[in-house]
């Protein structure tokens, strides 16, 4: 442990341990603790990107505007690397690499910390969130791959990201939507309002034809609202047999968002896991079970 707080930095620890997590208090915590001799020059071209980062697109008019204040003034503020096999790979900074790359620039300043994979993973998604740069959908993807790989519920990455629990599990609701109502929400063409509204709809040709529909005609949030009751779209799912391994996943997935916990269906029975009494009370309570 005193090794990897010292490969860290000192509190760092304890920032990554705290239920809310910040990246500014992280990166404050490494430039604090860090000497002017941990500084280095890198070589732009051997950095990688951090293989968890959730944004895909960076906008082409604030990177430009980043690089003509690195032409003229430098970059004011070091990256944050760690060594990998090959080079080094971006824990905090990848604007600044782009930006960096378009002025021309060929070294950056950074300061190579030990992460671990779960550390990295938590940073590229803190970074983007709190500097409000990933879109709906990228911001769904980065919160699914959190639950998946950190092995944590709803409850506890709302916590950690600083949400509320029915904001992340209405954002979740968004990877629900067919491939190409959510490259429309990733662009634009719809907005977060009327994709939470198609995301209740569980059937796919109505949700893209009312996305099609909101594009051409323009409508309003309320007006799709009221078209999905007018043409009673059954906002409830109904069960269907796939030709696969395991034919209820879908619907296990869906157990999971409401409970908040894992759930397996085997052989015609589903088993919903819990941690401790005060847990099964609250699961109790969701599905309407008093004591």
């Amino acid at each position: 442990m005193e090794t990897k707080k010292k490969a860290l930095g000192r509190g760092l620890e304890q920032l990554f341990n705290s239920e809310n997590l910040d990246v500014e208090s992280i990166e404050k915590q490494i430039y604090e603790n860090s000497s002017n001799e941990e500084v280095i020059e890198i070589n732009l071209s051997d950095l990688r990107a951090n293989p968890y980062q959730p944004r895909k697109t960076f906008d082409d008019a604030s990177l430009n505007d980043l690089a003509e204040s690195i032409k003229e003034h430098g970059v004011f503020q070091p990256i944050i690397v760690k060594k990998s096999i090959k080079g080094y790979e971006i824990i905090a900074g990848e604007r600044r690499v782009r930006a960096s790359k378009l002025a021309g620039k060929e070294k950056i300043p950074a300061i190579v910390r030990a992460f671990t994979d779960e550390q990295m993973m938590e940073i590229a998604l803190l970074e983007n969130l709190q500097r409000e740069n990933l879109n709906a959908i990228e911001e769904a993807e980065a919160y699914e791959l959190m639950i998946n790989n950190l092995n944590i519920t709803q409850d506890e990455l709302s916590k950690k990201v600083g949400k509320s629990r029915s904001y992340v599990t209405n954002m979740l609701g968004l990877l629900r939507l067919p491939k190409n109502v959510q490259d429309m929400v990733s662009n634009g063409s719809i907005s977060m309002g009327h994709a939470r509204v198609l995301s209740k709809i569980s059937d796919d040709e109505k949700i893209k034809e009312l996305a099609q529909k909101i594009i051409d005609e323009k409508l309003p949030v309320r007006d799709i609202e009221n078209l999905s009751r007018e043409e009673q779209i059954s906002k409830k799912v109904k069960i269907k047999r796939h030709n696969n391994d395991n034919e209820y996943k879908y619907v296990e997935d869906l157990l999971r968002e409401k409970l908040d916990s894992k759930v397996r269906i085997k052989d015609k029975k589903i088993e919903i896991s819990f941690t401790n009494n005060a847990d099964l009370n609250r699961i109790l309570e969701i599905i309407n079970i008093g004591e």
